[in-house]
């Protein structure tokens, strides 16, 4: 049924662009409403632009019923149980207390902070010399 409602929907998508595309636009039809070859068309003296336009809102309209049908069909699909076929693994149990022995590369955290003595000492950065207040910095007057 997918399948079908499937193929039927890319036909009218295919057929909208091949309708548009055959459409001649508004400013083609100027010399004809003259009387320029307007008797010797295949639809009459109304020109194409009726029959396409119709034929175009019919494929359009199929076009919308069958991307309905489509969603309406992925959504039952979905609703189906996903889980049905995977194996179904039994709840992991923790013990309290016992905590496994593992061989990791990951060093074990201490309970107490080192001693000051441990610590490396931060060396003193050299302090910046800066004017005091004052002093004034010479600056140099440019004229105006």
């Amino acid at each position: 049924m997918e399948k079908l409602v499937l193929v039927v929907h890319i036909l009218a998508a295919l057929s909208i662009i091949g309708l548009i595309l055959l459409q001649q636009g508004k400013g083609a039809e100027a010399g004809a409403s003259f009387g320029a070859g307007a008797s010797q068309t295949v639809f009459g003296s109304q020109g194409s632009g009726n029959f396409f336009s119709r034929l175009t809102a019919i494929m359009a309209t199929v076009f919308f019923v069958t991307s309905f049908g489509l969603a309406i069909l992925a959504s039952q699909k979905n609703e189906a149980n996903v889980d049905a076929d995977l194996p179904q693994i039994p709840a992991v149990v923790e013990q309290p207390g016992v905590v496994p022995a593992t061989g990791s590369d990951i060093p074990e955290v201490q309970e107490q902070a080192p001693a000051a003595d441990d610590l490396p000492a931060a060396e003193e950065a050299p302090q910046a010399e800066l004017p005091e207040a004052g002093e004034e910095a010479e600056t140099e007057e440019q004229p105006q």
